[in-house]
C-alpha cells in the first residue's frame, strides 16, 4: 500500500504546473493577433475609400449653405425655437403661415413687433417651432425668439430692442392654486350663518 501511495505522488509532481511566464506568451501572441486585425482593417477601409466614388451634393448640402441665425423664445409656458434666414419675409409657424396659425391680428402684431422695430419686416424669412402654453403666450415667446435671433444676426440692433423691453423674458406665470381657495386667491364666498 505504501508503494501505490508513493506511485500517486510520483504522478502528481510529474504533472506540469502553469507559470507565469506561459501566460505573459499568451497575452502577447494575443496582442499580435489584435495588431494584425487591425492592419488588415485598415488596408481593407483604405481600398474601400479610393474605390468609393464622389458623391454628389444633396438638398441638405445646399440648405446648410444657407446662413441660419437661431433664436430661443420664451413666454409663460410657450417655449418657441426660431431660424432666421435672410430674405423676403415670409414667417412660417409649425410649417403654417404666421396669420394661419396666430388667428387674431393682434397676436400677428405681437410677434412681429421686434420686426416692425428694426424694420427688416421684408428682408428676412423666419420659420419657427413653437409648443407649450396657450395663443397668447405663443405670440410673446414668438417675438422673444426673433429677438434673439435678430441680435445673433446684427449685434448693433441690440440696443435699440432692449429699450422697446423685447429682450428681457417675460417671467410671469400663472400663480398656484392654494387649498381652501377657488383659485391661487379668490376665497369662497363668506356665509355668516
Amino acid at each position: 500500500m505504501a508503494e501505490e501511495k508513493v506511485e500517486v505522488m510520483e504522478e502528481v509532481v510529474e504533472k506540469p504546473k502553469r507559470t507565469r511566464a506561459k501566460k505573459a506568451e499568451t497575452t502577447e501572441t494575443a496582442e499580435k493577433k489584435t495588431v494584425a486585425k487591425r492592419t488588415t482593417k485598415k488596408a481593407t477601409e483604405t481600398a474601400e475609400v479610393k474605390a468609393a466614388p464622389a458623391k454628389k451634393t444633396t438638398k441638405k448640402a445646399t440648405k446648410t449653405a444657407v446662413k441660419e441665425y437661431l433664436g430661443t423664445g420664451k413666454r409663460k409656458t410657450s417655449v418657441a425655437r426660431v431660424r432666421l434666414t435672410v430674405g423676403t419675409g415670409k414667417i412660417e409657424v409649425n410649417g403654417k403661415d404666421i396669420k394661419e396659425y396666430f388667428i387674431l391680428e393682434s397676436l400677428v402684431g405681437v410677434a412681429k413687433q421686434a420686426l416692425v422695430l428694426t424694420e427688416l419686416e421684408n428682408t428676412v424669412d423666419i420659420k419657427a417651432n413653437i409648443y407649450g402654453g396657450g395663443i397668447a403666450g405663443q405670440a410673446g415667446a414668438l417675438r422673444h425668439g426673433i429677438t434673439k435671433a435678430l441680435i445673433e444676426f446684427k449685434p448693433e440692433l441690440r440696443t435699440e430692442l432692449k429699450k422697446a423691453g423685447f429682450v428681457t423674458r417675460d417671467s410671469r406665470k400663472k400663480e398656484r392654486k392654494k387649498y381652501g381657495l377657488k383659485k391661487a386667491r379668490k376665497a369662497p364666498q363668506f356665509s355668516k350663518r
